[in-house]
């Protein structure tokens, strides 16, 4: 479709049929022609994905609110189910509104400002509402949240260096996977893969938590320490960074891979990847590698592997590359 500049009726018109199709996509009733008919409108125009993407943030916005307070708006005839339905329409109402959106501020259920961030093929530098700044690796969304008693990021994907400004009134939350990460002001890193996290942090202290579900826990470190989790974990696993530790590399547009077995590597390579990289086994997962690759080129790391490896790639049924050690070259576990 031709780029062309929209009236005010057309974009609200896209708008409002964004919030349609999310509250249809969400109902238990949505039919599979109406999923086929969600896609076609949605691949129609670049900004139908856009908007529906950022209804979608709302939506999820819209998950925080309370359920004793959502119930509070909710006609009496209204099934249980639909609360979150609701709960949308008040998001977007209190977002345009201004007396509602005060309300729902001074409540602690909805945000005072709302900000979407991405960064695609190249490193990109943000400043959040708050002035905190943020710098966003290859292939990464957030979303930043300014609640009354918090101020909340989403991690959805990929990893991000925070340099948080100091408020110990209105705790700074990074939200990544099952748990979370809870400061006042300081630097740290988050790198996210699928339901894996790494947190490292540089100056102040953070607090980590494995499991959303138990927010009173959490686990504090100090300069210089990293915590990993991943889903289902109890809690996160506490270790020492070491001088000349490369997890920060990335921000100089550089992958550091020193001397890890495949297994521990290929997360960090999928990470850059949309088609991930498997291995055929565990025996192969064990093979090491090392070296400084540029995060812009990991595709071409991926192919010059048996160049440096004992390996060979095929590919699975899902198209997906498949690392193979040659005969007799796995080393023992």
């Amino acid at each position: 479709m031709s780029e062309k500049h929209l009236t005010e009726a057309e974009y609200d018109a896209i708008t409002d049929a964004a919030a349609h199709w999310c509250m249809r996509l969400h109902a238990a009733d949505c039919t599979a022609a109406e999923r086929q008919a969600f896609e076609q409108w949605r691949d129609a125009h670049p900004l139908h994905a856009f908007e529906y993407e950022a209804m979608q943030e709302i939506w999820e916005v819209a998950d925080h609110l309370p359920r004793t307070q959502t119930a509070n708006v909710l006609p009496l005839t209204a099934p249980r189910r639909s609360w979150r339905v609701y709960g949308i329409a008040a998001a977007v109402s209190a977002m345009a509104l201004p007396l509602a959106a005060y309300s729902g501020w001074s409540l602690g259920w909805l945000p005072s400002s709302y900000e979407r961030f991405q960064a695609d093929g190249s490193v990109r530098q943000v400043t959040l509402a708050d002035g905190s700044q943020v710098e966003l690796n290859l292939g990464t969304e957030l979303s930043y949240s300014n609640y009354k008693d918090q101020r909340q990021v989403s991690l959805k994907k990929g990893e991000a260096f925070f340099k948080v400004s100091h408020d110990s009134s209105h705790p700074f939350v990074v939200k990544a996977a099952s748990g979370e990460v809870r400061v006042t002001g300081t630097q740290f890193n988050v790198w996210m893969y699928e339901d894996q996290v790494r947190v490292t942090l540089l100056e102040g202290s953070v607090l980590v938590n494995s499991d959303n579900h138990h927010p009173d826990g959490g686990f504090r470190l100090d300069p210089g320490m990293q915590a990993s989790y991943r889903q289902g974990d109890y809690q996160p696993q506490i270790s020492q960074t070491y001088t000349g530790d490369s997890s920060l590399a990335w921000r100089h547009g550089k992958l550091v891979l020193d001397n890890l077995a495949l297994g521990e590597a290929l997360p960090l390579i999928n990470r850059y990847l949309s088609t991930p990289v498997m291995l055929a086994d565990s025996a192969t997962g064990n093979i090491r590698v090392g070296g400084i690759y540029d995060t812009t080129a990991i595709k071409s790391l991926v192919t010059t592997l048996p160049k440096v490896l004992p390996v060979y790639l095929t590919r699975n049924q899902d198209g997906n590359p498949v690392i193979n050690s040659l005969p007799g070259t796995t080393p023992k576990s």
